[in-house]
């Protein structure tokens, strides 16, 4: 039972969290993304559940926030905190992390432009061992949580230092007409991820996005997006696309509804749907499963949901001067 476990803390303990969304998600996209938007505080939350068929559901929340800083406004700060908790062991990853990004404009019209980014995260993870069923808890007869599981647990929790780096380009020549692509590098120091002594290296993972947004008419844009995440022997690809459709925009009203259609190598289909409400974003997607766990999943996979909202200061206009009235 202890190999079976440590097997488990080995090939499946040192992946990374992962998003449907990873559109609705920037911060944890890429390091680069953080502080640029148009609005001065962004705030996201994120919510997903899946395996709820199989066994204990798997759940992973977020929440962030990013910012460009007054006194520079080319640099962007963003902090990110999540949750995510697997299996009947309740295996509870907590991470905290703090991103800055620096943007550089390509060309003096800053249609063109470059954001690094560096990405400093304290990783936790914990696993309850008193909530697993052993073999020598059998006595015979049936099952007896009582009885002791004769296991020697060297440790039931694990904290860590994580760096990652990455980089966000981006083509926009109008506010609608946009490409924008980014490669990000994580856990660049390998921290270890072991609960049995032995050393258990967290894989760097590597995440390359695109996305493009192309207006069809005045009213409707097609935004499709690919992911590509490799992590150890662990590959991800993500390929889809939204369709938006604006109901209003004009004399400060923004109304907007996006509906999309996504596959994921190998795991998944979803739809997603989403809308703007002014400064409010709301987004759900739902995974279809159609990989080898389909016999348990009954093609049931995970539900996601995910909102923004961004902050805008009121900015006064700056007047330098005033004309006198005629009468004067």
């Amino acid at each position: 039972m202890l190999l079976f476990f440590a097997l488990i803390s080995k090939e499946l303990w040192a992946q990374d969290i992962h998003w449907s969304q990873f559109n609705n998600n920037q911060i944890f996209q890429n390091p680069g993304n953080a502080g640029f938007f148009k609005g001065d505080y962004r705030i996201i939350a994120n919510y997903r559940q899946q395996w709820k068929s199989v066994t204990l559901p798997y759940t992973t929340f977020s929440f962030s926030g990013d910012t460009r800083l007054p006194q520079n406004q080319k640099i962007g700060l963003g902090l990110l905190f999540f949750n995510d908790q697997a299996g009947d062991g309740k295996f509870r990853t907590v991470e905290f992390q703090t991103n800055l990004s620096y943007r550089l404009n390509l060309t003096p019209d800053s249609v063109h432009t470059l954001r690094p980014g560096i990405n400093i995260g304290i990783n936790h993870r914990q696993v309850l061992w008193n909530q697993f069923s052993f073999d020598d808890q059998y006595n015979g007869a049936y099952y007896d949580p009582n009885l002791p599981t004769n296991e020697n647990y060297q440790t039931q929790r694990n904290t860590n230092l994580s760096l990652g780096l990455g980089a966000v380009y981006e083509y926009a020549p109008t506010e609608r007409k946009r490409v924008t692509g980014g490669i990000g590098f994580y856990n660049l120091n390998r921290p270890n991820q072991g609960f049995f002594g032995q050393k258990v290296p967290r894989d760097i993972r590597t995440s390359i996005f695109v996305k493009v947004s192309h207006p069809i008419n005045d009213d409707w844009d097609l935004i499709p997006s690919v992911s590509f995440q490799v992590q150890g022997k662990y590959r991800e690809f993500i390929l889809g696309s939204n369709a938006k459709y604006t109901l209003i925009n004009r004399l400060g009203q923004y109304r907007a509804v996006y509906f999309g259609a996504w596959w994921r190598n190998r795991d998944a289909g979803y739809l997603s749907v989403g809308a703007d409400y002014q400064s409010w974003f709301f987004g759900m997607s739902y995974d279809f499963n159609f990989s080898k766990l389909v016999p348990a999943s009954n093609a049931r996979g995970g539900i996601e949901f995910a909102a923004r909202y961004i902050i805008t200061r009121f900015k006064p206009k700056k007047i330098l001067h005033r004309a006198c009235p005629d009468y004067i």
